[in-house]
């Protein structure tokens, strides 16, 4: 949506010539290009029930889209599925013994629930204000700006600042993604390669990938990096396989051995649970996309849609590896699973290359977004074609290299990945969406007793206290030197 679309028109509201009045600070939304009707939407008195003009209920969203090459259901939840299964899946293991069998088990149910509720909060207000502002889709930095603008006029000043910020976290979470996937890759290659050449620092494998990551980063075209996510793919989902029989191949440890908490951990330990297990529901910055690129995006909703359908299958991976994980090996488990398999075994050995292949190859995907985002706004200030291919090289080496070097300096992929959950994923997962529905229906009314704020505030507040605590602890035990078990 461009920002002519977003800005608000000031207009008269005494019916007399229509034009901008200078001194009204209520924002108005034109129709979009190409809609079926031209009412504009005035915001400047309450929400009626059937006031058309405030709420749009005559605009269908869904049927103004225009989508070139528009993706299946069966499409779409396999973007799910490989956007929310990555190394955090990987990690669940470790999750749990920061929280203890009984508490990791709720603790991922009630991650989950709550993270898919906020995603159909997301496509609901996305959806209410595409309807009020007469534009067929909106991104999830839009949704949050235009929430700012509809909301209480003192904050409508604001909204640019909540565009900007989305955007921020949306870059700072897949840059700590890519991160994350250094250290990742760089450990199994450790363990797999160790044997047979000696010793190596873990920041050598990862010295050993900067070139090659840098190469790969280079390809520009989203279209050319689709062969690389289904060979990722592939290979995710032959390792899952793998891990799942070293699991179950010998007898699981009784529970009640000393490296084991059946119950509960310790409060000290839990914010790093949050930390892993809001990181590994790690897919709230692609619900809109996919959602806006659908064929039939009716059916992305529902109690049986295709976020449903994709989520309990999510959910139900993560709380089968955390739970046996951590059954199978208690608290020596590593920061990923795939560190735990028996050494030397050629299976095992395959499924750590594979693993660090898959991810390896997703590195650019994750690389994408960010990109994505920042390289707009500098390309715009640079004169000529040539000048800006160059730049944009140069810009994707630094993005890797700066990857790379915080890389370098927190090693410990545990405490890696509980850092950007509880930094980035909390925020957009957890305080973000029901912010935005609080400020989409404060006009319309929260339902009885607002149990609708209350319930969205409860939500923020979860996720305020998971940001503070799960990064407090996370960068205590980074400052601290503190390796993998």
């Amino acid at each position: 949506m461009s920002k002519e679309e977003v800005e608000p028109l000031l207009l008269q509201t005494d019916g007399s010539d229509g034009h901008g009045s200078q001194d009204s600070d209520e924002p108005m939304y034109p129709h979009k290009k190409g809609a079926k009707t031209s009412t504009v939407i005035s915001l400047q008195k309450p929400v009626a029930e059937h006031d058309y003009s405030i709420t749009g209920e005559h605009y269908d969203p869904l049927s103004e889209r225009d989508i070139e090459h528009p993706t299946s259901n069966c499409d779409t939840m396999i973007h799910l599925l490989k956007g929310n299964i990555g190394t955090g899946i990987l990690a669940m293991p470790d999750a749990f013994r920061n929280a203890g069998l009984a508490v990791g088990t709720l603790g991922t149910v009630l991650i989950g629930l709550i993270c898919v509720h906020t995603m159909h909060i997301l496509v609901k207000c996305a959806h209410d204000l595409c309807r009020r502002t007469q534009t067929p889709t909106l991104s999830f930095a839009e949704v949050a700006e235009v929430s700012f603008k509809v909301g209480p006029p003192p904050l409508r000043r604001f909204s640019s600042v909540a565009r900007m910020t989305i955007d921020a976290f949306l870059c700072v979470t897949q840059l700590g993604f890519c991160c994350v996937y250094f250290v990742f890759v760089a450990q199994n290659l450790k363990h797999v390669f160790d044997p047979y050449m000696g010793t190596w620092p873990l920041q050598s494998y990862m010295a050993l990938l900067l070139v090659p990551m840098i190469l790969l980063n280079y390809v520009r075209n989203l279209k050319l990096l689709a062969p690389f996510s289904m060979i990722a793919n592939i290979f995710m989902a032959i390792g899952l396989g793998i891990i799942f029989y070293y699991v179950f191949r010998d007898p699981l440890p009784s529970i009640h051995r000393p490296d084991f908490h059946s119950g509960f951990s310790s409060w000290k330990q839990l914010p790093l649970y949050f930390g892993t297990a809001i990181y590994a529901f790690e897919g709230i910055g692609m619900v809109l996309p996919l959602e806006n690129s659908m064929k039939t995006p009716l059916d992305f909703g529902g109690w049986n849609g295709v976020l449903n359908t994709s989520m309990i299958i999510v959910g139900c991976l993560y709380t089968a590896v955390g739970f046996f994980g951590y059954l199978k090996y208690g608290d020596k488990v590593s920061g990923s699973i795939t560190l735990d398999l028996n050494q030397g075994e050629v299976l095992a050995e395959s499924v750590r290359l594979m693993m660090a292949l898959s991810i390896f190859l997703s590195y650019s995907l994750q690389f994408y977004v960010p990109m994505d985002i920042m390289w707009p706004s500098i390309k715009s200030r640079i004169p000529t074609e040539k000048m800006q291919l160059i730049s944009e090289y140069a810009f994707r080496t630094l993005l890797v290299i700066i990857t790379f070097a915080m890389a370098e300096l927190i090693p410990n992929l545990g405490l890696f990945i509980s850092l950007v959950g509880a930094v980035s994923s909390s925020t957009l997962a957890l305080i973000f969406p029901p912010l935005i529905n609080i400020l989409t229906t404060w006009n319309a009314g929260y339902g009885k007793f607002r149990w609708e704020l209350w319930k969205d505030i409860s939500i923020m507040i979860f996720g305020a206290v998971g940001f503070a605590a799960g990064t407090y602890v996370s960068l205590e035990r980074i400052l601290e030197g503190h390796t993998e078990p």
